[in-house]
């Protein structure tokens, strides 16, 4: 797939200009958003991705769209598990529920430019040296393993501690002097003739951090699906927008969605074992073991819709489960209280 520098300068121009937009718009009316809006929002992302995705299918083959669209779907599902760490860091930090919104916004940003310099760095890689795909492979390997463990023994904190109290975040706040304070959506502030960081600067610099170590996971991952930087590129930004509002939507929710860590772990493994096969595919390894190693794409997003779906539903179930075990439980406790009170009452009759 060969995309010119015109095509690439026209794609960052738009996906600048739509998220400067969104930051404009913010700016002007700070506001905790409504879930209608949030909704329209997201809406609209979605929309644009599928558009995009409809558009690659026109005119560059349906390989490269049904690439793009599983893309897409690994990256905004891997993301959903990143806003969780979001959610925990803004607790921790006791972000006021107005600045949040800047902050998201700042830190997705960041996290773009963050994910551009990884990505660059792949793409090189992988031009050069296939035997990274090795690396790649038993990187998610390792990364689903983290997810399961961490899952059994309930260390779902750890990347927010991480981030809030790791090394990075002291060193910051040993070196940068700050109020201690926030103030509003300004990230600096000058008091007493010196300028001072805002707590907001070192909630930015939490979410940015963080997301630098779901790179490490994410970028792999779409790499094993495709090794277009141009088609990584736009399904990063796409699965990144709309994320700010994602998180007002959602909040809480995302603690219903139980299973999601073993859903996405299962994912991750899967593209792993993929970008091992397709290594093995290009060292004709595959072929002296008899077999054909090459994943079709088509069969890569039909297994990533099925372990996203799955996931779901069996979080739903899990939830009505949980549900029904306390209102029986509850309903045995008043049944109890009940027969007492009427066995104390015969007693005093």
């Amino acid at each position: 797939m060969h995309v010119s520098v015109l095509t690439w300068i026209i794609t960052i121009v738009v996906m600048l200009a739509v998220l400067v937009v969104d930051a404009v718009l913010m700016a002007r009316h700070p506001h905790v958003p409504s879930v209608r809006e949030c909704v329209a929002c997201i809406g609209v992302y979605v929309g644009l991705a599928a558009v995009f995705g409809l558009c690659l299918h026109f005119f560059a083959g349906g390989t490269h769209s049904g690439e793009f669209f599983a893309g897409w779907l690994t990256e905004y599902s891997l993301s959903l598990d990143n806003l969780f760490i979001f959610l925990i860091i803004m607790r921790r930090m006791r972000v006021p529920r107005e600045c949040q919104q800047f902050g998201l916004l700042v830190g997705i940003m960041l996290a773009l430019l963050l994910r551009g310099l990884f990505i660059a760095l792949g793409a090189t890689l992988i031009s050069r040296l296939a035997w990274v795909f090795f690396l790649f492979g038993a990187w998610l390997i390792h990364a689903a393993i983290d997810l399961v463990r961490d899952y059994r023994h309930h260390d779902t904190d750890d990347d927010a501690d991480d981030a809030t109290e790791g090394r990075l975040m002291r060193w910051v706040k040993r070196v940068i002097p700050s109020s201690n304070a926030f103030d509003e959506d300004k990230v600096f502030v000058r008091v007493d003739g010196r300028l001072l960081a805002t707590s907001l600067f070192f909630v930015i610099v939490a979410l940015g951090s963080t997301d630098v170590m779901f790179a490490l996971d994410s970028i792999p991952a779409i790499f094993g699906l495709t090794q277009q930087p141009y088609i990584v590129f736009t399904a990063n930004v796409f699965a990144l927008m709309g994320l700010r509002q994602l998180y007002f939507l959602l909040g809480d929710l995302l603690n219903r969605l139980v299973y999601l860590p073993i859903g996405l772990s299962v994912l991750l493994a899967f593209i792993g074992v993929k970008l091992v096969l397709h290594a093995m595919h290009h060292y004709g390894l595959d072929a002296r073991l008899g077999f054909d190693g090459e994943i079709p794409t088509s069969v890569s997003l039909l297994v990533i819709v099925g372990i996203l779906g799955v996931t779901a539903v069996v979080s739903v179930a899990r939830i009505r489960h949980d549900r029904r075990a306390v209102a029986r439980a509850k309903a045995e406790r008043l049944a109890k209280d009940r027969a007492r009170f009427e066995a104390t009452q015969d007693q005093w009759s």
